[in-house]
């Protein structure tokens, strides 16, 4: 059950749709802690900065309707600096009247707590910002470029028969298609296991090359530990790299032949 729970959870990824179903339980669970308090935590008070974004953004987008949102924050930033120190100075201390309030509600927010309640609370806190890095870093790779990761067998099989699977739910044609995958013979299987290999040798191929312009911009963070990184090639190496390479496009249209019998086949039946 475990290793198809996995399975399910990574073709999950493939498919729009699945992964909301998938992270049901997550949301529940959110929704619970956010209960678990009787009072809302006190919100921290805005910068002296923020506040003259809020209270002067309407007057700006009125007198610049052509301007979009990013011209119109550019504007509104420069309006800041130049905004004398006296006027400034205004803002500060409201923000610092802010701050001092906020401390006392927070106090009475804290006391009110329970030390299991606050220890959920704490705990549900990290889970946030630890999601919020990997959503950051996430974000970084993609603008960055990073190679997509190979696919399993198993999910090149979901990518190609998802739309004609039965299942009325994106999860339940998941479920069938893990069933019908665990049918087929180990010959049924083989065009999407080489699809898979020749899929590694690809992923291989950029990610070294991804790294490599890492290192050029001084980006080591990124790149992989050694533990994960194949070993340096030696000439037999090289060789023996070679050779799977061309055997990898003759086994690919082997595969592809294989597949267009399977398909023919079923068609037919």
């Amino acid at each position: 059950m475990a290793v198809a729970l996995v399975l399910l959870g990574r073709a999950a990824a493939l498919v729009p749709g699945a992964q909301r179903l998938l992270s049901v339980t997550l949301s529940v669970e959110k929704g619970l802690c956010r209960r678990i308090s009787s009072y809302e935590r006190p919100k921290r008070p805005l910068t002296a900065y923020f506040r003259f974004l809020k209270e002067n953004r309407s007057v700006f987008r009125q007198k610049n309707p052509e301007m979009n949102s990013v011209e119109l924050v550019k504007k509104l930033a420069d309006a800041w600096k130049e905004l004398p120190v006296s006027e400034k100075q205004v803002y500060e201390e409201a923000r610092r009247a802010d701050w001092q309030r906020y401390k006392e509600q927070l106090a009475m927010y804290k006391a009110q707590l329970t030390p299991a309640v606050a220890a959920a609370l704490k705990e549900e806190r990290r889970r946030q910002l630890a999601k919020r890095r990997s959503f950051k870093q996430k974000r970084e790779l993609t603008v960055l470029g990073k190679p997509k990761r190979p696919r399993s067998g198993f999910n090149i099989f979901v990518s190609e028969h998802f739309q004609e699977s039965e299942g009325i739910s994106p999860m339940g044609k998941l479920k069938y298609l893990f069933e019908e995958w665990r049918k087929l013979s180990t010959f049924q299987k083989q065009p999407y296991l080489q699809l898979a290999e020749d899929d590694k040798v690809r992923y291989e191929n950029e990610i070294n090359s991804w790294e490599a312009k890492m290192v050029e911009l001084g980006r080591e963070d990124l790149i992989r530990s050694s533990k994960q990184r194949p070993k340096k090639n030696t000439a037999e190496t090289v060789k023996k790299t070679a050779e799977t390479v061309e055997k990898t496009e003759t086994d690919k249209a082997s595969s592809h032949e294989t597949m267009a019998k399977l398909k023919s086949k079923k068609s037919e039946e």
